[in-house]
C-alpha cells in the first residue's frame, strides 16, 4: 500500500541526508589538508512501476564521489620539494612496498601535490609515506624512450646517489684572434699561448695548452701558423695534437681559414670545423671553425686575443639542494654551480577524472570508470605544469559547505516528519477495530 511505500521512502530520505552529512564534515575536516579534493553526493530519485489506481513512493538514492577535477588554489612555500600540479593532472607516487617490488607490480597511486623531504635513504617521500616516483635521467639528461601507458619505467626518485658528481669535459669552442702581421716577413715570430682548463673524469682541473706559432716567410706574408697542443695530464708526450692551419687573404673572406691539416694524433672535420683528440680521460672535441667561417679562429690585422672560449663538464661538487622545475625535470644543484638533471616527473591523465578511486593520504588510483591512465610529460597537452615551492590548497569552500549543512538538517527534519506523520496513520488504522 502507499503508506508504507511512504514510511519507506522517509527512511531512505533519512539514510542519503545521513551520506550527505558525512561527506560534508569529511569536506570540513579537510578543509586545512593540502590536496584534498571535496567529496560529493549526487541525489537521484527511485521510480516503482505504477498502477492507475495507486501511486506508490520509489524513495532517493545516493552516489558519493571525489571532485578530482576542481583544483584548488597554489601557495608558495620555502621548500623546493615542495610540488604541486598548476592544472588538471596528477603525478605518480607509491607506498613503501612500492620502493622494493618489481615495476610491473608496484602500486602505482596519483596525487595532486606533496610536501617531499629526503629520508635516511635519499628517497623523496611525504610524511604520510608516499614517495616520489619519476623516469630516470641518463648522464646527459635525457629520458630517452619511456612508456606512458604504465608505470614500468617509473622509479623512485633518490638523490643520495647523486651527493657528489663530476662531469668531464667533452667539448671546447675557441672564439680567437691571431694577429695577421705576424705572418708577414720581418715580423718577430714569437708564439703565442693560450691556456684553456677542462676537468677530467675524476673532477680533477686540468690544462689543454694551446700554442700559436707563424711561419715567417723571406718575403711576403704566409698566412701560416702551426698549433701545437699540450696536456697536462699526459705526463708521457708533449704534445696530444698538432695543426697546420692556413688562412685566406682575399677580398670576400680574408682572414678565415682555408685548410686544417691536423696530425700527431688529432683529426680535423671539416664539416664540422671540430678537432678530435684523445686525452688520458677521454675524447675531447674542439671546435676551431669550418672553412670560409667567420665563427672559431680567424686571423685579422688585430692582436691576439680570446674573444670567446667555452666548455662544458664541471669540477667535483658537493650536493646543496634539489629543485623540480615547471617541466617536471629534478635538479640537483651543486656548491661548483653545476646543474644535473635525475628524474622527470611526468603528469598522469585519465579521461574521467572524477571515477579515480579514492585513498588515503590524498592519493587516487585507477578504476574501472576513470578510464586508462596517460603520462604527459608537464605542461603538454591537456595536463598543467609542475610548480616547485608551492602545495595545492584544499578545495573546500567553508561557506559552501554550511549552507549545505543548513539544507541537509531542514532536509533530514523534513524526512522525520514524514516518518513521524506516517506512525500517526498508522496508529489511526490501528485504532479502527477498537
Amino acid at each position: 500500500m502507499s503508506i508504507s511505500s511512504s514510511l519507506n521512502a522517509g527512511v531512505m530520505g533519512l539514510s542519503v541526508n545521513s551520506t550527505r552529512l558525512a561527506t560534508i564534515s569529511d569536506n570540513i575536516a579537510n578543509s586545512g589538508t593540502y590536496g584534498y579534493k571535496r567529496s560529493l553526493v549526487d541525489f537521484s530519485s527511485m521510480v516503482l512501476q505504477q498502477r492507475s489506481s495507486a501511486y506508490a513512493a520509489g524513495g532517493v538514492q545516493v552516489n558519493t564521489f571525489k571532485d578530482v577535477s576542481e583544483t584548488g588554489s597554489l601557495i608558495s612555500t620555502g621548500s623546493a620539494t615542495d610540488i604541486a600540479v598548476s592544472g588538471r593532472g596528477l603525478f605518480p607516487v607509491t607506498d613503501n612496498s612500492g620502493l622494493t617490488a618489481l615495476p610491473s607490480e608496484r602500486k602505482l597511486l596519483l596525487t595532486p601535490t606533496g610536501s617531499f623531504y629526503s629520508d635516511q635513504n635519499g628517497n623523496l617521500r611525504t610524511q604520510s609515506g608516499l614517495f616520489l616516483l619519476g623516469w630516470p635521467a641518463d648522464a646527459t639528461g635525457n629520458i630517452g624512450s619511456v612508456s606512458r601507458n604504465s608505470g614500468v619505467n617509473l622509479e623512485p626518485v633518490n638523490v643520495a646517489t647523486s651527493q657528489f658528481t663530476a662531469t668531464p669535459t667533452s667539448r671546447i669552442d675557441l672564439g680567437i684572434n691571431i694577429p695577421a702581421d705576424a705572418t708577414r716577413a720581418g715580423s718577430a715570430g714569437g708564439a703565442y699561448t693560450l691556456p684553456v682548463e677542462y676537468f677530467d673524469n675524476l673532477g680533477r682541473a686540468q690544462t689543454l695548452t694551446f700554442q700559436f706559432t707563424p711561419t715567417v716567410p723571406a718575403i711576403g706574408a704566409s698566412n701560416q701558423w702551426t698549433v701545437e697542443i699540450q696536456d697536462s695530464a699526459d705526463t708521457v708526450t708533449t704534445s696530444v695534437g698538432d695543426l697546420d692551419i692556413v688562412f685566406t687573404d682575399n677580398a670576400t673572406s680574408g682572414g678565415r681559414i682555408s685548410t686544417v691539416a691536423a696530425t700527431n694524433g688529432a683529426s680535423y672535420d671539416t664539416a664540422t670545423g671540430v678537432v678530435s683528440l684523445t686525452l688520458p680521460h677521454g675524447p675531447v672535441e674542439v671546435f676551431i671553425g669550418r672553412p670560409n667561417d667567420s665563427a672559431g679562429i680567424t686571423q685579422l690585422a688585430a692582436p691576439f686575443a680570446p674573444t670567446s672560449v667555452q666548455k662544458d663538464g664541471a669540477p667535483i661538487g658537493d650536493l646543496q639542494s634539489v629543485e623540480v622545475d615547471e617541466q617536471g625535470f629534478v635538479q640537483a644543484i651543486y656548491d661548483s654551480g653545476f646543474r644535473r638533471t635525475l628524474y622527470q616527473i611526468p603528469v598522469g591523465d585519465v579521461p574521467n577524472m572524477n571515477g579515480l578511486k579514492s585513498l588515503d593520504s590524498q592519493a587516487y588510483t585507477v578504476s574501472a570508470t576513470s578510464g586508462n591512465l596517460y603520462l604527459w610529460d608537464a605542461n603538454t597537452g591537456p595536463v598543467g605544469g609542475i610548480s616547485g615551492y608551492a602545495l595545492m590548497e584544499s578545495t573546500t569552500d567553508i561557506a559552501a559547505e554550511l549552507t549545505d549543512l543548513i539544507e541537509t538538517q531542514r532536509a533530514y527534519s523534513s524526512n522525520a516528519k514524514i516518518i513521524q506523520t506516517v506512525d500517526e496513520m498508522l496508529q489511526e488504522t490501528t485504532n479502527l477495530k477498537r
